[in-house]
């Protein structure tokens, strides 16, 4: 049986759709009445220890999909709610769902996942670490009064589409060889210029909005920090990923 935590998220359900034909697949959830259909669902809340041992009873493999709290202390301390949780229940693997940096990194954006990943290793579990680039689902560009625009200077993304991410979770949950492995998942290089001459419309540089996530994320990519490549993704999922331009032609040429 593969448990799968936070199952009422976008990933979360998306996972459930790769598995739920290949193996038994139990939906973890905070609030059972947002839980997935069509498979069994058992109260599962990152805040709530005792929940969590229940949720993950009987587990072959769980795979821990990193919460929402955007507050990094909290965030750690739910994370280490349910690796505690995983332990006692005696879950035979986890599979974690860490972001890009996060072996490394130990401060900022990359400090939960560092923590996290530190704590899974410290239970003794048995472990597959899935380091997350940026969704492109968030990025796809739109063609708006005849022009795509951004304020990235032209720099590449590594960004990838949740649904290959959710395809090859489920292929490392149900497949052998991934345990002790940390993944760095990245799609295809790809920037919003290129996008632009893909589609044949022109391409103009406007700046930042103002503060917010955003504009540092934006400030990221004009540094050239999403450029980061690897063929994990690629090999996990048995094919290329799904590049942003070719999403983008479905969107812009139904």
């Amino acid at each position: 049986m593969i448990v799968i935590s936070a199952a009422s998220g976008a990933l979360g359900r998306l996972v459930i759709e790769y598995l739920r034909s290949r193996t038994e697949v139990v939906a973890a959830v905070r609030d059972p009445g947002r839980a997935p259909e069509g498979v069994p669902a058992r109260r599962g809340d990152y805040d709530d220890p005792a929940s969590l041992r229940e949720a993950f009873d009987g587990a072959a493999r769980l795979l821990l999909i990193s919460s929402p709290e955007l507050d990094t202390p909290r965030r750690i301390e739910q994370h280490l709610n349910a690796v505690t949780a995983a332990k006692e229940a005696g879950v035979g693997a986890v599979v974690f769902t860490s972001f890009l940096g996060a072996g490394a990194g130990t401060t900022g954006m990359t400090e939960a996942y560092h923590a996290t990943e530190q704590a899974v290793i410290r239970s003794g579990l048995p472990y597959t670490f899935l380091r997350h680039p940026f969704y492109s689902d968030a990025f796809v560009p739109r063609v708006v009064e005849g022009e795509i625009t951004s304020s990235t200077g032209g720099r590449g993304l590594n960004t990838a589409f949740r649904s290959d991410l959710a395809e090859a979770a489920a292929n490392v949950l149900t497949g052998e060889g991934h345990l002790g492995r940390a993944y760095d998942f990245t799609g295809p290089l790809w920037s919003y210029p290129e996008v632009a001459e893909a589609l044949g419309v022109p391409y103009r540089e406007v700046p930042d909005a103002g503060p917010g996530p955003m504009s540092w994320i934006n400030a990221q990519i004009r540094a050239g920090l999403l450029e980061q490549q690897t063929d994990d993704l690629e090999g996990v999922l048995g094919r290329p990923a799904v590049t942003v331009a070719a999403q983008v032609r479905t969107i812009a040429f139904p």
